[in-house]
C-alpha cells in the first residue's frame, strides 16, 4: 500500500510518468467515504489505467490525507476508503477526491525480421514492435518500426533472360505468410505472365525447367482470390482489396477561390490509381491534373455540388464518400442572416393571451457551413471551419396570463467558427444469451488497441472529426466468446449514441483427430437439421511456422444461426460487401461462423488448409439465391466482407437431424482456407433493395416541430416462411440509421411481386431508451400511423403488441412491399424503391412516414436560451445558457419525496444568484411528476433537476444558482436533510425559507452525493449526464443505477402532499351518483326561473343545456 491509516505519504517512483485527474464519487455521511476503485472505474472508464503504480488522496480543502489526523484505508487494488465509526472523538470522516499513477507505456519485444525486398543489389527487410499503454495519454519513446540492410550480394550482370538451358531445372516453394504451403499458385515468367509455366502441388512446391542459373531471373507467381504478384522465394501475401481511410470533406468557398480535396486508400497491393467525380461523371484527368488529391482553382457557382474519388488496384476499387462543395457567388452573404423558425414549447401553465398557444418562436440559425476567413486554405480538412451561427440575440418577455416568461430569442445570423463538440460513442458489451457482461475485453480500431469495457462491459470511445465509417472490434482476452468486430453509427453533430452490442459465446471445443476426416455440424435447432457443414480432411491441420499438426485437436465452431432471431444483434459488420466498380452493397446471410483450432497440449492456435463448406440447399427457400450463394470472410480492420469462393452442387448420402434413416440431399460445396481468426459467412448479394422512411417524434402527438433527432433506428429483414407467408423463419440482415432533421431512410430488401416477400422489425433508440412506436390496435388508423390507405393494408403494419397487450410497444413489423410507380397511392412513401435515395431523404413531412414517439408526458424543460441536448452545434455562448461549456456538461439533481395518495408534478426554477450578469434573471424551469414507490404505500419521489453552480461561459467568475423546488398542489414542507441544511449554513451567502410549501438554496459549488440528496455526474454529453444523474437518484446512492424508485434512500426533502376533502358534491358529481333525484331538482330550478328576468332565464337555460350535453356525452 502506498500508505495506510495516514501514517504516511505516497512515495513517487522515477518510472512513473502520469498522474490521473482527481475523482470523487462518494461524500462523507452514513457509513464514510468510499472512492472505491471499480466504482471509479465504471463512471470513468478509460480515464484509470488497469493497474496504478501509486496513488494520493486528499481533501477537498486541499490537505494530504496523513495531515488530516484520521483514520483512512487505501488499496491500489480496492481504492481508498474512511470510515466514520472509526475516527476519534466522534468526527466524521472529511470529504476526499483521489488520484492515481500509471505507469509509463512500454515496448513489445521486436517482432522477427521480415523477408528481403531483394534477393541480390541491395534490398531492406524490416521488424517492428508495438506500444503498450497502460493509458490513453501516456506514450511510448522511440520508432515502432526497425530498417536492416540485406540482400548485399551483386547480381549477376550477364543478361541471359533470353538463354534457354534445357539441362536445367529451377525448383522453388511458395508458402503464404504464416507458413502455410500453397497450392495451386500459377508460375510464370514476369514479361510473360499470362503463359503459365508451372504450378504448385499440395506442399507449395514447383519445377521450372529451362532455366539458366547464371541468370536473374524474375518470376509472377499468382493464386486466384488470394494472392498478388510476387517474386520467387518470397511468401506468398493475399490480396486486400482497396479501402478508403481519408475520404474528402465538404468545403465552403467564395467564387474564384480555390480547394483541395483529398483521398487516402489503403490495401495490397497498394491502389495506383485514383478517379474523381464531380455529380458522377468523371473528371478529365489531363485537365485536372489529379492524382490522390483534386485541387480546383478559379471557382465557379456551377462547381458546386457532390465529389467522390475512386481507387483502384489490381485487387479491386473502393469509392469514397461524397463530399459537398459549396461556392458562393460574388456579392451573396455567406449566411442568410434571417433567422428560422424555431417554435419552443412553453410550460403546461403558461396561456399567452388573445392566441393560447403553446409555442413561441425564438428563431433559430442553421448550422450550415459557410466561407469564413481561413488562415489557408490547401489543406485537407479546414478545421473547425465556420458555420452559420447566432450573430445577436435580444430579450423578450412571453406574456403567460398569470405570469411572464423572460426569453432569448434569435434576431440574427452570422459566418463564425464552428462549435466542434466532442462525439462519443457509448455502450455496453454483453453476451447473446444471458446479458453476461464482457469484462476488461480489449478494444480495437485498426491494428490498434484503443481502450477496455468496464467490470459491467461498458466502453466510451471518443471519435476524431475527420472518422467517417467507425470499425471497433471487440476482443476476449479470455477467449470465452468470440471476437466481435462492430460497425458503429455516429453523431456527428456531438450525440452520444449508446450501443447495445451483443457477443456469441464461443461453442464448447471438442476434441478431433488431426489425422481423420473430420465433420462439424452448423447450426443446432432442435428438430431442424443443420444449414451446413464443415469437412476437414486428415493432416490439413498445421502450425504457425507451416509444420504439419498430428495429434488431437479441441475444435470450437461457433455458428451464428439466422432461424434463432436473438441472435440478429450478435452479428458482426453490417452485412455489406464492396463490388467490382466500387459501390458498397448489402448481403443477404443464410448464417455466420467462427472457427477456432488449437493444439490440445499447449493451446497453440493452429490453422487448417483445403476445409470443405457444405450449405444444405433445403434451407435456401428463394431458388433464385442458389446459384449466386458465395463463402465471405470479415476483414475486422474494414468491416467489410470480403469473397473467399463460390459453391458448385454435391450429392451426399446423410443422416438428418431427428431423422430414423439416412437420404441423398443436395448441398452447396465450398472450399477455404482457415490462415486467421476470421469470421466466415454464407451469403448472397440481394438486387431487390429499397427504403423505408421513419420519424421520431417529442410527443404521441406527432407535431412536425417536435421531431427528435439522434434517435437510432435498427430495421431487421426477416425471411418469411415457406410459400412466403408473412411468419418469419429467420433473419437476413440488419442496418441501423440515426434520425437528422427530416427523419432517417433505412436500407431494406423488399418484393415487388409478393408484399410479404420479406418483412421487417423495427426498433427505435435514444440515449439507451427505447421508444414507443405508433399502435396498431384496436384498429389502424392511418392518421396516427402515418401511412395512407390503401398501401397501408398492403404493408400489413403491427405494433409489437398487436395481438398480445401483455408485450412491449417498442417495435413494428411490416411487410416490404416494394411500391408501384403506375400506382399514385404507393409514390408517396414510406418505402422508396433503392434508386429513390434523394427522394426518401428530403420527403416532406406530410409524405407517408413511421412514427415513432417519447413517452414523456409528465416531464417538462425550459431554456431561457433555447438549447437542442440531442445537436451540440445549437449551443450559444451566453450568460443565461444553462449548459455554460459545450464541451462538458454538469448535470445536477435533487430529490424529493412526497407523502401523498398521488404523484405530484414537482417544479424547479432556476435563478442566478450571485453572478453580476446573471443575478436574479431566469435561468430556466424544469417540471417532472413523482414516481410512485412500488414497496412503500402512498409514497412517491421526484429526481429534479436544478441548474448547478459554478463558471458561466466566460470562465471569469462563479454564480451560485438560486433554486426555489417548488411541489404543485397542497404540499408542506415536513422535513430537510440534515448534511444538506448544514452544508448550506457553512457555505454562505443563505437563501431564506421562509414558506413551508417551497424550498430555495444557493445551489452547492460542491458535486456532493446521496448523503445530502444531491447527485452530480459530468459528462461530455449532457443526456448521458443527466441519464447517469438520474439513475443514481432512483437508487439512492453515488455509484448505482436504478429505473425503480426508492424514495427511502438519499433524500434531500421531504413533502407532504395530502388530498384536499371536497365539502360539496359538483353538479357533474350528484348527476353520476343520484342521477334521478339530480334532474328533478334541475327541473324545479328551470320552472322557478320562469319568475326571474329573461336575461336570467337565458342564462339558466344556457347553463342547464351545456350541463346535459357533457352527461349525455
Amino acid at each position: 500500500e502506498p500508505f495506510s491509516n495516514g501514517s504516511s505519504r505516497p512515495h513517487l517512483k522515477l518510472c512513473v510518468t502520469e498522474w490521473t485527474s482527481w475523482f470523487n464519487i462518494d461524500h462523507p455521511g452514513g457509513n464514510g467515504d468510499y472512492e472505491r476503485l471499480e466504482a471509479i472505474r465504471f463512471y470513468y472508464r478509460e480515464r484509470v489505467c488497469a493497474r496504478p503504480t501509486a496513488m494520493e488522496a486528499r481533501t477537498t480543502d486541499w490537505v494530504a490525507a496523513a495531515d488530516t489526523g484520521e483514520v483512512v484505508h487505501s488499496s491500489l487494488e480496492k481504492g481508498f476508503w474512511c470510515i466514520n465509526k472509526e475516527q476519534p472523538y466522534g468526527r466524521i470522516c472529511s470529504n476526499y477526491h483521489v488520484r492515481f499513477q500509471c505507469p509509463p507505456a512500454k515496448w513489445s519485444p521486436w517482432g522477427r525480421w521480415g523477408t528481403c525486398s531483394a534477393t541480390c543489389g541491395g534490398g531492406r527487410r524490416i521488424r517492428r514492435r508495438t506500444c503498450v499503454r497502460s493509458s490513453m495519454t501516456v506514450q511510448c519513446v522511440g520508432r515502432p518500426v526497425e530498417i536492416q540492410k540485406c540482400g548485399k550480394s551483386p547480381c549477376p550482370g550477364t543478361d541471359c533472360s533470353r538463354c534457354v538451358c534445357d539441362s536445367h531445372v529451377l525448383v522453388g516453394e511458395v508458402y503464404s505468410v504464416t507458413g502455410v504451403p500453397v497450392a495451386g499458385a500459377r508460375v510464370a515468367l514476369a514479361n510473360r505472365p499470362k503463359i503459365i509455366r508451372a504450378r504448385t502441388n499440395v506442399k507449395g512446391q514447383f519445377r521450372l525447367p529451362g532455366i539458366c542459373s547464371s541468370s536473374s531471373t524474375l518470376l509472377s507467381i499468382r493464386k486466384e482470390n488470394s494472392s498478388e504478384v510476387m517474386r520467387v522465394c518470397l511468401p506468398l501475401l493475399p490480396t486486400e482489396k482497396p479501402y478508403i481511410v481519408k475520404h474528402p470533406e465538404d468545403k465552403v468557398r467564395y467564387e474564384g477561390g480555390r480547394v483541395l480535396l483529398c483521398c487516402k486508400a489503403t490495401g495490397s497491393p497498394t491502389p495506383d490509381k485514383y478517379y474523381w467525380y464531380h455529380n458522377g461523371t468523371l473528371l478529365d484527368r489531363k485537365l485536372y491534373k489529379y492524382e490522390e488529391d483534386l485541387v480546383l482553382r478559379s471557382l465557379k457557382p456551377e462547381q458546386s455540388g457532390e465529389y467522390h474519388c475512386k481507387a483502384s488496384s489490381s485487387a479491386g476499387s473502393i469509392k469514397s464518400t461524397p463530399a459537398l462543395l459549396t461556392v458562393i457567388a460574388k456579392g451573396t452573404p455567406a449566411c442568410n442572416s434571417t433567422p428560422e423558425t424555431h417554435l419552443v414549447r412553453l410550460p403546461m401553465d403558461c396561456f399567452q393571451p388573445g392566441t393560447g398557444s403553446k409555442f413561441y418562436n425564438a428563431g433559430r440559425c442553421p448550422h450550415n457551413k459557410c466561407a469564413g476567413s481561413l488562415d489557408f486554405d490547401m489543406r485537407c480538412r479546414d478545421g473547425a471551419g465556420f458555420c452559420c451561427g447566432v450573430k445577436s440575440m435580444e430579450s423578450r418577455t412571453i406574456d403567460c396570463g398569470t405570469y411572464s416568461l423572460p426569453i432569448r430569442a434569435v434576431t440574427e445570423c452570422g459566418c463564425q467558427k464552428c462549435v466542434e463538440p466532442t462525439v462519443l460513442v457509448r455502450g455496453r458489451v454483453v453476451t447473446a444469451d444471458n446479458n453476461e457482461p464482457l469484462r476488461f475485453g480489449h478494444i480495437y480500431i485498426g491494428r490498434e488497441r484503443v481502450g477496455t469495457t468496464g467490470y459491467q462491459g461498458g466502453f466510451t470511445l471518443q471519435i476524431t472529426p475527420d472518422t467517417q465509417r467507425l470499425v471497433v472490434n471487440f476482443v476476449d482476452p479470455t477467449q470465452k466468446f468470440i471476437d466481435t468486430p462492430k460497425v458503429f453509427i455516429f453523431d456527428k453533430r456531438g450525440g452520444s449514441i449508446y450501443h447495445d452490442v451483443k457477443v456469441m459465446r464461443k461453442q464448447i471445443p471438442i476434441d478431433i483427430n488431426a489425422g481423420e476426416t473430420n465433420t462439424i455440424d452448423l447450426g443446432e435447432i432442435k428438430g431442424e437439421d443443420p444449414i451446413g457443414q464443415l469437412v476437414i480432411p486428415p493432416n490439413s491441420f498445421h502450425k504457425e511456422n507451416g509444420e504439419i499438426y498430428e495429434g488431437t485437436v479441441k475444435a470450437s465452431v461457433t455458428f451464428i444461426d439466422p432461424r434463432n432471431i436473438t441472435t440478429a444483434a450478435a452479428a458482426p459488420g453490417d452485412l455489406n460487401f464492396v463490388d467490382a466498380e466500387g459501390d458498397m452493397l448489402p448481403l443477404r446471410t443464410y448464417g455466420m461462423f467462427s472457427v477456432d483450432f488449437r493444439d490440445d497440449t499447449n493451446k497453440e492456435v493452429l490453422g487448417a488448409g483445403a476445409v470443405q463448406v457444405l450449405l444444405d440447399t433445403q434451407h435456401v427457400k428463394m431458388q433464385e439465391h442458389i446459384p449466386a450463394m458465395k463463402l465471405w470472410s470479415l476483414n475486422p480492420d474494414t468491416g467489410v466482407w470480403e469473397e473467399e469462393s463460390d459453391f458448385t452442387y454435391t450429392q451426399t448420402t446423410t443422416g438428418g437431424h431427428g431423422r430414423s434413416k439416412r437420404e441423398e440431399r443436395t448441398f452447396l460445396i465450398g472450399n477455404m482456407e482457415i490462415r486467421e481468426r476470421r469470421l466466415f459467412n454464407l451469403d448472397v448479394p440481394e438486387n431487390r433493395r429499397c427504403y423505408v422512411k421513419v420519424r421520431a417524434y417529442m410527443s404521441d402527438k406527432f407535431l412536425s416541430t417536435e421531431q427528435l433527432e439522434g434517435v437510432v433506428i435498427t430495421l431487421i429483414n426477416l425471411e418469411p416462411k415457406p410459400g412466403y407467408s408473412s411468419n418469419p423463419r429467420a433473419w437476413g440482415r440488419f442496418d441501423s440509421v440515426i434520425t437528422g432533421p427530416n427523419g432517417a431512410c433505412l436500407p431494406a430488401f423488399c418484393d415487388a411481386q409478393r408484399p410479404d416477400a420479406y418483412t421487417a422489425y423495427v426498433t427505435a433508440m435514444m440515449g439507451g431508451e427505447e421508444l414507443e412506436a405508433a399502435p396498431s390496435s384496436p384498429k389502424m388508423n392511418p392518421n396516427i400511423i402515418g401511412v395512407s390507405q390503401p398501401y397501408l393494408d398492403k404493408i400489413d403494419y403491427q405494433r409489437s403488441d398487436h395481438e398480445d397487450p401483455a408485450l412491449k410497444k417498442t417495435a413494428f413489423r411490416i411487410n416490404l412491399a416494394k411500391p408501384n410507380s403506375n400506382n399514385l397511392d404507393e409514390t408517396n412513401g414510406p418505402i422508396y424503391p433503392y434508386q429513390s435515395l434523394i427522394a426518401c431523404e428530403n420527403a416532406p413531412v406530410d409524405a407517408n412516414h413511421f412514427r415513432f414517439f417519447r413517452v414523456e408526458k409528465d416531464k417538462y424543460e425550459y431554456n431561457v436560451v433555447p438549447f437542442q441536448e440531442n445537436d451540440l452545434t445549437t449551443w450559444t455562448g451566453d450568460y443565461l445558457s444553462w449548459w455554460p461549456n459545450p464541451q462538458e456538461f454538469r448535470a445536477c439533481f435533487i430529490k424529493v419525496r412526497i407523502h401523498g395518495q398521488k404523484e405530484v408534478m414537482v417544479r424547479s426554477k432556476n435563478m442566478g444568484g450571485t453572478h453580476r450578469e446573471t443575478k436574479g434573471k431566469l435561468y430556466g424551469i424544469r417540471d417532472i411528476r413523482s414516481t410512485r414507490d412500488m414497496r412503500e404505500a402512498n409514497t412517491s419521489a421526484a429526481c429534479v433537476e436544478f441548474k448547478c453552480s459554478g463558471m458561466l461561459f466566460d470562465q471569469a467568475e462563479v454564480d451560485r444558482s438560486l433554486i426555489s423546488i417548488l411541489p404543485q398542489g397542497n404540499c408542506r414542507r415536513i422535513s430537510t436533510n440534515n448534511l444538506l441544511q448544514e452544508y448550506l449554513t457553512k457555505h454562505p451567502p443563505t437563501a431564506q425559507n421562509n414558506e413551508s410549501h417551497a424550498f430555495t438554496m444557493l445551489a452547492p459549488v460542491d458535486p456532493l452525493g446521496h448523503n445530502y440528496g444531491i447527485y452530480t455526474v459530468t459528462d461530455q454529453n449532457p443526456r448521458v449526464a443527466k441519464e447517469i444523474a438520474i439513475g443514481r437518484c432512483f437508487d439512492g446512492t453515488s455509484d448505482g443505477f436504478s429505473r425503480e424508485m426508492k424514495s427511502d434512500s438519499g433524500v434531500a426533502l421531504t413533502y407532504s402532499c395530502p388530498e384536499r376533502k371536497i365539502s360539496r358534491e359538483s353538479l357533474f358529481q350528484r348527476l353520476q351518483t343520484n342521477p334521478g333525484q339530480t334532474l328533478s331538482q334541475m327541473a324545479r330550478e328551470s320552472n322557478h326561473a320562469h319568475t326571474t328576468t329573461p336575461v336570467d332565464v337565458l342564462r339558466g337555460r344556457l347553463r342547464y343545456k351545456c350541463v346535459l350535453c357533457v352527461y349525455i356525452y
